[in-house]
């Protein structure tokens, strides 16, 4: 391999791993705290946020209007113009060269479709937010603070639900679907990527909030069974109690619950739900009420439902949602469907109704297939389908709460522990090694460069433990150079030249540093897969490191002792205060 193409290589490599980096850097040294708040912001606050600031520049436009409507378009505001243009062009009007106050006003027909337009452009403002903070190295509980919640999944009461004992496949089932119920609610609170993961061999899940978290707002959706079923939608009862509140509208409470209600208008087998819909900031919305039929002969559990996909219907290319259920369950459908075709079956999932499709035929086999929505509906429903499918009691056992103070200290602790590390270390391989020190520290600092950007691109979480695994790796790194430099010196002093000495030392050094890495290799990554948690971090970052050692020591310390004796003809190795 010739020195110019190594030296692609490594260039090429930083490069990359600066593309990677990037989102990281620019997220903690460039982004402010208003913005990163605005990231961990849930459905709702990122509506009233787009809905405020909307608001308050629509104003500001109608100032600008009324002041001066053929003033120039502000530079902060020419975020509307890519819109502008667009119904421009909609409307077949002529484009100006020059935007101007008035020119933008022209572009919308009222003053809500102006109004939309901006809400729109802050809402994707925050969506890139997020998906940029979702790109960065993250920092783990210990380190930003929040809450961690240990939950077991209540298998015993599943099992009393089915009727039958369940197989350890079942229940690692179960609670893998329970762990997507929860990541599937976990944006309601705002919460900053949360870490949930299963107690190894147990039913337990543990769940890391980062952030501020309200331990009764936690409590309130770790609660929730993510119970789904499929009911038949009674027309005539859904008509009478719909016209009841409307003349009492009394009934409703400010949460939407109905109290009161006859038994005359709602009989007996039969319960209120509510039907909603997401709007474009993905919030639950009001459609209407539906009474269902709670009968067993009308009411399938979600429980039967076994897999559940989108696909593409052959002929017309509409998306269709297929789910497929076990025998009881294919067997009761069946009969449900044709007992009640014309009739409207609702999903519902946690009380709620989500999606609704009119029987056309009975549905034997136990493959359903589901029609009527478009793409993003049509995913929105296979993900109900999948998450509620197997509903498990969540029973909280603890919390534990970790203050942002002692995260940011546990941060400025580790900052500094790497920064002195590395300037001692720096500092002695210059002063024992002299010029060869040079090339030591430059190979360091690649290494840990590299390491930072790995961590980043695969979205890492980085813990104290995990700033203890870069510390080490400093060393580890410097230990691989200290063995080459210990050969180069032992070659130079019995009186070869300083190429021959470099190329012999190398050659000599390469098993015994490949020896020791790969040894440590094959240790931390048995740890990594075997433990969880904190050790799991430093033995992620320990592994990271210690392949970007080898490159580092062998590869680019290589190539600069050669540019040194190659390119600039170096007639001595400076690497020892000794002389031949």
């Amino acid at each position: 391999m010739t020195k110019r193409f190594r030296l692609f290589i490594i260039v090429l490599l930083l490069a990359v791993s600066g593309w990677f980096l990037y989102p990281t850097a620019s997220w903690y040294l460039f982004t402010s705290p208003d913005r990163k708040e605005l990231a961990s912001s849930s459905r709702e606050q990122i509506r009233d946020y787009s809905q405020k600031e909307a608001k308050a520049k629509l104003e500001e436009l109608k100032a600008l209007y009324s002041k001066d409507a053929s003033a120039v378009l502000p530079a902060d505001l020419e975020f509307l113009l890519p819109l502008v243009k667009h119904n421009y062009e909609t409307a077949k009007m002529v484009q100006p060269a020059k935007w101007t106050v008035g020119d933008v006003f022209k572009a919308y027909t009222t003053e809500a479709d102006f109004l939309y337009g901006l809400e729109e452009h802050y809402r994707a403002d925050i969506s890139a937010l997020k998906d940029e903070k979702s790109k960065i190295l993250q920092l783990g509980l210990d380190l930003s603070g929040g809450m961690s919640v240990e939950i077991v999944a209540d298998l015993d009461a599943l099992e009393k639900k089915k009727g039958t004992t369940l197989s350890q496949a079942d229940k690692d089932d179960a609670v893998a679907r329970a762990i997507e119920v929860l990541k599937s609610r976990i944006d309601t609170f705002g919460v900053s990527e949360p870490v949930i993961k299963r107690v190894s061999g147990t039913n337990k899940i543990n769940i890391e909030l980062p952030g501020d978290v309200d331990p009764e707002r936690v409590n309130s959706f770790l609660r929730g069974k993510g119970s789904l079923s499929l009911n038949i939608v009674d027309d005539a009862a859904t008509a009478a109690v719909n016209q009841w509140i409307a003349a009492n509208p009394s009934s409703v409470a400010e949460n939407g619950e109905v109290t009161g209600i006859p038994a005359d208008v709602m009989g007996a087998g039969l319960e209120l739900r509510t039907y909603y819909k997401k709007d474009r900031f993905g919030i639950d919305q009001f459609v209407n009420r539906q009474v269902i039929k709670v009968e067993d002969k009308f009411f399938l559990d979600g429980i039967h439902i076994t897999t559940a996909a989108v696909e593409r219907d052959p002929i017309s290319n509409q998306p269709t949602v297929n789910f497929v259920l076990d025998g009881p369950g294919a067997s009761h459908f069946a009969q449900m469907t044709g007992e009640n075709v014309g009739k409207t079956m609702a999903v519902v999932l946690d009380d709620k109704i989500r999606a609704g499709a009119r029987i056309s035929e009975a549905i034997p086999g136990g493959s359903v297939r589901v029609t009527g929505f478009d793409a993003k509906d049509a995913n929105d429903l296979k993900t109900t389908l999948k998450t509620g499918a197997l509903p498990v009691n969540l029973i909280v056992q603890s919390y534990t709460n970790i203050g942002a103070t002692l995260g940011q200290d546990a941060i400025t602790s580790g900052v500094n522990s790497i920064f002195w590390g590395l300037i001692f270390v720096v500092g002695f391989m210059f002063i024992y090694y002299k010029g060869s020190g040079i090339n030591a520290n430059l190979a360091l600092l690649i290494n840990m460069f590299i390491v930072v950007a790995v961590l980043g691109v695969f979205n890492m979480t980085l813990t104290l433990t995990g700033i203890a695994g870069l510390v080490l790796t400093v060393g580890i790194t410097v230990d691989a150079n200290v063995i080459i430099f210990e050969r180069i010196k032992e070659e130079y002093w019995a009186g070869k030249s300083p190429a021959t000495a470099i190329d012999i030392a190398f050659k000599r050094a390469f098993w015994t540093i490949m020896d020791s890495h790969v040894t440590s290799l094959i240790a931390v990554l048995f740890l990594s897969l075997l433990s969880k948690g904190a050790v799991q971090g430093f033995a992620v970052t320990m592994a990271v490191g210690l392949v970007a050692s080898l490159f580092t020591s062998l590869f680019v310390s290589r190539l600069i002792f050669d540019f040194e004796t190659d390119v600039l003809k170096t007639k001595k190795v400076s690497i020892a205060w000794r002389k031949i």
